[in-house]
C-alpha cells in the first residue's frame, strides 16, 4: 500500500537505547507491508563531514566542542536535498537520530536515566558515559514538552519484539497522516 508522500519517522533517544536495531527492523517491516521505506542514520558517516565526526566519536581525534556541534548540524543539512526528494517520491524514511539529538546532546540537562550502560559496547564512543547520558535524557524530556512536536514515547526497556510491534503500529499511523499533509520544514 503506497502513499503519495513518504513519512519521516525519526527514532531518538540516549545511546544504546536500541534505536539502530529498531530502525532496521522497522524498515524491514514497512517494506514487507508494501511500503517504500529506507533507513538513514545520523551522523551520516560516509560524507567528509561524517568522517570527521566518526573519528571524533571514536576518540581517534579531538575537536573543539562548538565545532563539533556545527559539524553535526552541517551533516544533517547536507542530507536535506536527499531527504526531501525521497519524501516527494513517496519513500518513508526511517531515521536513526536527527535534529533532536543535536539539541539534546548540546544542551544536556541532569535527570534520571534507566541504566543504558548495561547494553552491549556502551562506552566505546565518546559520549557513552552514564552521567552525560543522564543529561541527554533530561534534554530529550524538555523537548517532549513542546506540544507542537509529534513525539511518541516508547519504553525501550521492553523486549526487542514488543518495542518493534509498538513502533510499527505508531509508524503505520504516521505514514497515513503524512500522505495527507504537505511537506513541511524542521529546524535542523
Amino acid at each position: 500500500m503506497a502513499c503519495r508522500r513518504g513519512a519521516l519517522i525519526v527514532l531518538e533517544g540516549v545511546d544504546r537505547a536500541g534505536k539502530s536495531t529498531q530502525s532496521r527492523k522497522l524498515v524491514s517491516a514497512l517494506c514487507a507491508a508494501g511500503h517504500r521505506a529506507e533507513l538513514l542514520c545520523f551522523p551520516e558517516r560516509s560524507t567528509e563531514i561524517g568522517k570527521l565526526l566518526s573519528s571524533y566519536l571514536e576518540k581517534k581525534s579531538e575537536l573543539e566542542d562548538h565545532s563539533v556541534h556545527l559539524l553535526f548540524s552541517a551533516n544533517r543539512w547536507e542530507q536535506v536535498p536527499l531527504i526531501k526528494e525521497k519524501l516527494r517520491q513517496g519513500v518513508t524514511l526511517v531515521v536513526d537520530r536527527y535534529a533532536f539529538s543535536g539539541v539534546a546532546f548540546t544542551s544536556a540537562k541532569e535527570l534520571q536515566l534507566a541504566d543504558a550502560s548495561t547494553r552491549g559496547e556502551f562506552g566505546r564512543e565518546r559520549y557513552e558515559e552514564k552521567t552525560f547520558q543522564e543529561r541527554v535524557l533530561g534534554s530529550f524530556q524538555q523537548l517532549m514538552r513542546d506540544s507542537t512536536l509529534n513525539w511518541k514515547v516508547v519504553d525501550a526497556s521492553k523486549s526487542i519484539e514488543a518495542v518493534h510491534e509498538e513502533i510499527c503500529s505508531l509508524s503505520e499511523a504516521a505514514i497515513l497522516g503524512a500522505a495527507r499533509r504537505p511537506l513541511g520544514e524542521l529546524w535542523l
